[in-house]
């Protein structure tokens, strides 16, 4: 491992994903299958090197004196949703077959909508991704 394979930088800041997960090893391992993610650490908590950006796998837990109020768990519905990650891809088309062939489950193929193509899969532990690939939106930008 180097050090560059951690969320770690000499400088400046990254931004990381937190998930809360049930089970640390099938999380990681949908994240390999799926995503192409690189574990950079196996457990307690996982880290996955993920394309430019890194996700945080660990079990839930009580309050702890740095977030005395704050009890970490999985989606207790995961029909309700207040953030997921947004993946954006260059060929919607070829991530759908690549990703549904590895597991992953679309709660829809995906559909145009105009400025993009995009779908949504699921993680083991309900939290959603959204995929897209952008189309139309592309024609709004001023270059």
């Amino acid at each position: 491992m180097q050090r560059s394979d951690l969320p770690a930088p000499e400088t400046g800041f990254v931004i990381t994903h937190f998930l809360v997960v049930d089970d640390q090893d099938a999380a990681r391992d949908f994240y390999a299958r799926v995503l192409g993610a690189e574990p950079v650490v196996q457990r307690d908590p996982v880290i996955l090197k993920v394309a430019n950006t890194w996700l945080i796998l660990n079990v839930g837990g009580p309050p702890t004196d740095d977030k005395p109020d704050v009890t970490l768990a999985v989606p207790a519905d995961p029909n309700l949703v207040s953030a997921f990650m947004n993946i954006r891809v260059a060929d919607i088309t070829a991530f759908h077959r690549q990703t549904t062939a590895a597991g992953a489950q679309w709660l829809t193929p995906p559909m145009d909508r105009g400025g993009e193509i995009r779908g949504y899969i699921r993680d083991p532990d309900g939290h959603l991704i959204e995929v897209g690939q952008a189309t139309g939106l592309l024609d709004m930008i001023d270059e």
